[in-house]
This record gives structure tokens, C-alpha cells and sequence, in this order.
């Protein structure tokens, strides 16, 4: 771990009252080694330079913590839906290892990525599974097991909330990371997440530490259960979003 890295990751995580301890801030190095290398065999993400990924994947994926402070120490069981090269999910897991974690990616060449690093870790507590949320919502062993659901995916919040929501057990909270402003969308998708058994929370904007960026988060919590009838079958959630 270089001393650059090391700096970095200690300003940016200071704005959040985060603090990981030397194994930690090794295991995120490690992250972004297997991230870059990875990177060019297959398409993970645009953003290679380490300060920026240390700001726009790593902080960002920790920025939930300003939202949910209780991530820090409850045993929260949480699924990432659509994580993609392990964001937010694979931080989250590292910097509050008492987070159970599932990560579900459509792509199975990722899902090879994201078992890379949980071995290469030496992370417990995490599985990467290959499926698409419309299958898996449907599924008894992950349909309402969950306390949590975020998701970094780009989808409009109707849609997001028809692959998410079915995760999620009464009581617990459906999150996305959205950007930028999001009032407009929040008031579309009302009625789709009330359908889907939600409830809109607050909307929270956060500046990403050392950047003018927006990060914007809609905490849904679950009040009801979600109806059989979704999520619809694959395609249809992005094709007609929910109304």
C-alpha cells in the first residue's frame, strides 16, 4: 500500500467519522490492484486514476453511512443490487464487516471479478451470485430476506424500485445512490413504490468529500409486502416503469 493511497483514503473517510484500521486500508488497496488489472481484460469501470477511485467508487460507496448510521455496527443482512465491479457493496463490506452481503450482477464475467476479490480479501460474510433481479425478487430464498437493498445502478427510481423492493423485508429500507437532483423522479415513482409495498423517506444530498459532487440518497423503507404479481418478468420493469 503506498503512502499516497494510505493519505487519501484517511481525508476523504475523515469527512464521514469513518475509521479502518491498517488490515482494512490494505484491503482496499488490494481492491483497487485486482480493479485495474482486471480492468483491462473486460469493461469495469471508466474510472482508473487512484485518487479517483479512492473518491467516486470507494468514498462513495461509504457515503451511505451519512444516511444510515447504523450500518456501522448493526448486523444488517443487505443485498447490492446490479453491483457491477462491487459498488457499493464490496467497501461497505470491508470498512463494516458486521454487514452480511449479497451481490447480485446480471454478468457472469463479473460475478468471476467479485469472487476474485472476496477470495483475494479474505473476505466471510459476502457472496457474488450471476442472476437478474427480476429472477432472483421471485425467488423464496431472497424474496423480503433482506434488511437492506441499495443499489448504484443507473435506472429511473420506478424501475429501481420494482427490482429492489421484492428484496426487502417488512421493516427495512430500500436505498438507492442517485445523482445530482432527484426531486422530479422521487414524485414520479410515488405511487410505483407505494405498489410495491414502500414508503418514500426524505430525500438526502450529500457533497462527495473533496469534490463538488452530488450524491443523493431516497431511503425507502418496506411498511407492506410487496405483491406477487412483481417484479414482472425480465425487461418489463425498464421497458414500462411501474405508474
Amino acid at each position: 500500500m503506498t503512502e499516497m493511497f494510505e493519505k487519501l483514503m484517511d481525508e476523504s473517510l475523515a469527512e464521514l467519522s469513518v475509521s479502518l484500521s491498517g488490515e482494512q486500508k490494505e484491503q482496499f488497496f488490494r481492491y483497487y490492484e485486482l480493479l485495474i488489472q482486471w480492468n483491462q481484460v473486460m469493461n469495469l469501470t471508466a474510472i482508473t486514476e487512484l485518487s479517483e477511485v479512492v473518491t467516486k467508487h470507494f468514498t462513495d460507496s461509504l457515503l451511505l453511512v451519512s444516511t444510515l448510521p447504523g450500518i456501522k455496527t448493526a448486523a444488517y443482512y443487505c443485498i447490492d443490487v446490479g453491483t457491477g465491479a462491487g459498488f457499493p457493496g464490496i467497501p461497505l463490506k470491508i470498512a463494516f464487516p458486521n454487514l452480511e452481503i449479497t451481490l447480485l450482477d446480471s454478468l457472469n464475467k463479473r460475478v468471476g471479478f467479485l469472487n476474485e476479490v472476496i477470495k483475494e480479501l479474505g473476505l466471510t460474510g459476502i457472496s457474488a451470485v450471476h442472476g437478474r433481479a427480476e429472477d432472483f425478487g421471485r425467488d423464496n430464498k431472497y424474496r423480503e430476506q433482506y434488511d437492506l437493498c441499495v443499489s448504484r445502478a443507473v435506472a429511473n427510481m420506478s424501475t429501481l424500485s420494482e427490482y429492489c423492493l421484492p428484496f426487502v423485508k417488512t421493516g427495512g429500507f430500500f436505498i438507492p445512490y442517485k445523482s445530482g437532483k432527484s426531486e422530479e423522479e422521487v414524485m414520479q415513482a410515488t405511487s410505483a413504490v407505494k405498489k410495491l409495498g414502500g414508503e418514500m423517506g426524505e430525500i438526502v444530498t450529500h457533497i462527495l468529500p473533496g469534490t463538488d459532487v452530488e450524491r443523493t440518497f431516497i431511503p425507502v423503507k418496506k411498511v407492506g409486502i410487496t405483491p406477487k404479481k412483481y417484479p414482472r418478468k425480465a425487461g418489463m420493469p425498464s421497458k414500462e416503469p411501474l405508474k
